[in-house]
C-alpha cells in the first residue's frame, strides 16, 4: 500500500476533542503509530460516548475553563504533541449573531486553544523527539470563505489561521513547530445535521471538485505528518485539505 507510516513509539500527544469525529480519527492515527494519546471530551467519563475510547487516557474538559485548561497542561510528565482540536458551534444552541453567543464561540474555538497553547509550552518546549515538539491546530474553511449561519465560530477559525503563524514565530527558536489544518467538509457530528438536506448539503458539494464529503481518515493522516520529522521544516503553515474546495 503507498501509505507513508510513522513511528511515535514513546511519544506523548494530547488531542483535544479526541472523543469523536476528527479529532478522535487523529487520536486513533498516533495511537496508530505508537503515541500514547491522551484525550478530552465534554463528558465526566469516557464511557458515556458511544465509541470505544479504551486506547486513550480521557480528561473531561471544557474549553472555556481557563483554570482546567492549565491543570491539565501541568499533568503530564512529557508532552511532545498538541493537536488542537476541540471546538464547536452555536454554543448551547444559541444564535452566533447574538454578541453574547459569538463570543462564547469564539472563546471555545479561539481563546481556548491559546491558553491550551501556552499551557503546554514547557513540555513540548522540553520534548526529546527529532523534529521537536509540536502543536497542530484545527482550522476550517470558514477561516477563508464567509459562512454567515456562524460568524463567531468563522472569526475564532480565522484567528486560528493568525494564531498558528505567531505561535510559530514566537516559539521557533525553543524548538517548537506550530502547524494548522484546515479541513473541507468532513463527516463528524457537528456537520451532521446537514446530510441529507439538499439546500445546506449540495453547495459545497457541488463545488468540491473532488465531489464527495471528506472524513477523519483524510485528515488525520496529515495531521500525524505536520507532528512527524518529515515536516521539521515547516512551522506557520495552514494546510488545506478540502477536495479541491478553496481553489475551485
Amino acid at each position: 500500500m503507498n501509505r507513508a507510516r510513522f513511528d511515535f513509539t514513546g511519544a506523548q500527544v494530547l488531542v483535544t476533542g479526541g472523543s469523536s469525529g476528527i479529532g478522535h480519527g487523529i487520536a486513533q492515527a498516533f495511537a496508530s503509530a505508537g503515541a500514547a494519546v491522551a484525550i478530552t471530551g465534554t463528558r465526566a467519563k469516557a464511557s458515556e460516548y458511544d465509541l470505544d475510547l479504551a486506547a486513550f487516557e480521557y480528561h473531561p474538559l471544557e474549553m472555556t475553563d481557563s483554570a482546567a485548561i492549565e491543570r491539565l497542561g501541568e499533568r503530564f510528565p512529557r508532552l511532545d504533541v498538541l493537536v488542537n482540536n476541540a471546538g464547536a458551534n452555536f454554543p448551547g444552541g444559541r444564535n452566533e449573531w447574538e454578541p453574547d453567543a459569538f463570543e462564547a464561540s469564539v472563546a471555545i474555538n479561539l481563546f481556548g486553544a491559546f491558553r491550551m497553547a501556552l499551557a503546554c509550552k514547557p513540555k513540548l518546549a522540553a520534548s526529546p523527539l527529532e523534529g521537536g515538539g509540536s502543536v497542530v491546530n484545527l482550522a476550517s474553511m470558514s477561516s477563508f470563505f464567509a459562512v454567515p449561519i456562524v460568524p463567531g465560530y468563522g472569526a475564532a477559525k480565522a484567528g486560528v489561521v493568525q494564531m498558528t503563524k505567531n505561535l510559530a514565530v514566537a516559539w521557533a527558536r525553543e524548538g517548537i513547530r506550530v502547524n494548522a489544518v484546515a479541513p473541507g467538509l468532513i463527516e463528524s457530528n457537528m456537520t451532521a445535521p446537514m446530510k441529507g438536506i439538499e439546500a445546506l448539503e449540495k453547495p459545497p458539494i457541488d463545488r468540491t471538485p473532488m465531489g464527495r464529503w471528506g472524513t477523519p481518515s483524510d485528515i488525520a493522516p496529515v495531521v500525524v505528518f505536520l507532528a512527524s520529522a518529515g515536516a521539521q521544516f515547516m512551522t506557520g503553515q495552514t494546510v488545506s485539505i478540502d477536495g479541491g474546495y478553496s481553489i475551485a
